[in-house]
């Protein structure tokens, strides 16, 4: 064999897969991926809100500035009672 071509042979023997630059764009990539959707459901699921059932014991209080809005949310809400002529 000529002396270039065991050259390349050596380089390529020595070049193992976790040495390579690509490998790691192309593994690292899904892997962060995966990591990062557990961290999420671990946050999801820890900080959950409790679920509420039936209606709330406290009313709530209504402030002087947010009644237009509210009678117009009612009013669209509510059902008219059909007019006899």
């Amino acid at each position: 064999m000529s002396q270039p071509s065991r050259a390349l042979q050596r380089s390529d023997a020595a070049a193992v897969w976790w040495r390579v630059p690509m490998v790691w764009l192309v593994v690292g990539g899904p892997a962060a991926v995966v990591v990062a959707g557990i961290t999420t459901a671990v946050i999801a699921f820890k900080g959950a809100d409790p679920v509420v059932t039936g209606q709330t014991s406290a009313p709530v209080s209504v402030q002087s500035s947010e009644l237009p809005a509210l009678q117009a949310r009612n009013q669209g809400a509510a059902v008219a009672a059909p007019t006899q002529r």
